[in-house]
């Protein structure tokens, strides 16, 4: 309940607070952006993908209109090339490596070059779904826990070689935070839904709402299955540890996200004024929601300062061009309110010595406190490690901070039998992190259980570049 809730907006202050944030190009647009492209050999922008999907390669067909061809260059790369085209922070990676930025000249646009092409393909499905195939069977099954990114690609590339894979999930759709957790003016919850619908085209199973451990058991699991991979991404968002965190008007990012994805933007409750604790990724994609739901202020608190925020510079852009208010150095110490969210209690900052992380630890300064009125408080300060199920439900072992251990190489985990990737063992990383970790999971089962290694990607094929891709790999993960 929200004690003071901002006015509804009409559906066309809906529709345009919600509109794409990077609206695809057109056909001619495209071809001009492709066109710029040198081609690069040992392309820089292949090297900083994750998935090292052959960038140079999938925009030349584009230049060509050999869409099709495009589009399968993309997906034999990375399963999420749509996801990814829409949601990766291309500035840090692909587009951040684009020669032409030693020039200073504007990048290639590869985000939205991959999204045309992906785009093109699922637009003419029934055409172009057979481009993918499933493999002979081999007689051999896998067991995927979780529906995210991770399972769904080594799904994808375990199909195609012929095993029978399951994916476990409790969610009631597949997908992950890909449909559930994502602002909706990046990536709607149907668009992330055509990925999983790629997978199951491979004759991959899923069994949604069964949750290993409770539904299923890890020992059936183990007994049927020939390798069994984990991908289960992390739990819920982390408490805040302060009074009057279980007050209405009190809600999580992910779930608040989840609200905006699954039901009509007219059905979701907004405050007028908005404290949103933490300054993530996921902190913007709340806020800024927030604010487009018709919140009147939203304001952001950060306990460090504007240089130590974990925010991607242009999530921070988006969030301040929305109108979303920043606090840095201001740590919540209470939430007040009489049955419900009237106000949030703060205190002021300072720096201090470097703490674990590296960053300065931040310190209360005594007799700062202060209170700003809101009516709702969203919480976004990261989201809890799986350690109890990893460690409990699995039988696996975990780092220090909860994450789940794995050999880099192979992705397998303290039971050889076992193997894992994405959010669960690096903490929280980018989609086609995860795409990565599954990918590299499927080429290990494959290789420990047939004993024969195999090309997913064009690049093995020369192996200079395939070492070069190799290192890139350890210095962007």
């Amino acid at each position: 309940m929200i004690k003071n809730p901002a006015p509804q907006l009409t559906d066309a202050e809906y529709e345009k607070n919600f509109a794409d944030i990077n609206p695809p190009y057109a056909p001619a647009n495209a071809k001009v952006e492709a066109n710029r492209c040198l081609y690069c050999f040992d392309a820089p922008c292949t090297r900083a993908c994750p998935t090292h999907i052959d960038i140079p390669a999938f925009i030349k067909k584009i230049a060509t209109t050999n869409m099709r061809g495009s589009a399968k260059e993309i997906l034999d790369a990375n399963v999420l090339g749509m996801s990814c085209g829409r949601v990766c922070p291309v500035g840090s990676l692909c587009e951040g490596a684009c020669v032409f930025n030693e020039r200073d000249e504007p990048p290639i646009q590869i985000g939205r070059l991959q999204r045309y092409s992906v785009d093109w393909f699922y637009a003419n499905w029934e055409k172009n779904k057979q481009v993918f195939k499933a493999g002979k069977p081999n007689g051999k099954k896998i067991a995927c826990i979780g529906a995210g990114p991770a399972s769904l690609s080594c799904a994808f590339y375990l199909a195609q070689l012929g095993y029978a894979v399951t994916i476990y999930d409790k969610h009631e759709k597949a997908g992950g935070l890909n449909t559930y957790g994502i602002a909706r003016y990046k990536m709607t919850a149907e668009e992330a839904l055509k990925e999983v619908k790629l997978v199951e085209h491979l004759g991959v199973k899923f069994k949604q709402r069964c949750e290993v451990g409770k539904d299923v058991s890890v020992e059936t699991l183990a007994k049927e299955n020939d390798a069994i991979f984990v991908g289960v991404g992390l739990g819920k968002t982390e408490d805040l540890g302060i009074p009057g965190e279980d007050l209405p008007g009190v809600v999580d990012a992910i779930t608040f996200i989840d609200e905006l994805k699954a039901r009509p933007l007219r059905q979701v409750r907004v405050g007028r004024r908005v404290a949103v604790i933490g300054a993530g990724n996921t902190s913007v994609d709340a806020a800024t929601q927030a604010k487009r739901l018709g919140a009147e202020m939203v304001m952001v608190l950060y306990r460090r300062s504007e240089a130590e925020m974990p925010a991607y510079d242009y999530e921070y852009e988006i969030a301040k061009k929305d109108g979303c208010v920043y606090y840095f150095l201001t740590a919540p110490k209470r939430i007040v309110g009489k049955g419900a969210v009237e106000g949030i209690e703060c205190v002021r900052m300072r720096l201090g010595l470097p703490d674990g992380s590296g960053r300065p630890a931040p310190e209360q300064i005594p007799g700062s406190e202060f209170v700003l009125e809101c009516d709702m408080v969203i919480k976004s300060l990261g989201q809890k490690k799986r350690r109890d199920f990893a460690q409990q439900v699995l039988g696996l072992k975990t780092d220090n901070r909860g994450r789940i251990i794995v050999d880099e190489q192979t992705m397998q985990t303290s039971n050889p039998k076992f193997y894992a990737g994405g959010d669960c063992v690096n903490g929280g990383r980018e989609v086609v992190n995860a795409v990565a970790h599954g990918k590299r999971a499927a080429w290990a089962i494959h290789k420990k259980i047939s004993g024969k290694d195999v090309d997913f990607e064009g690049l093995w094929k020369d192996e200079r570049i395939r070492r070069v891709a190799s290192r890139a790999e350890h210095q962007y993960a």
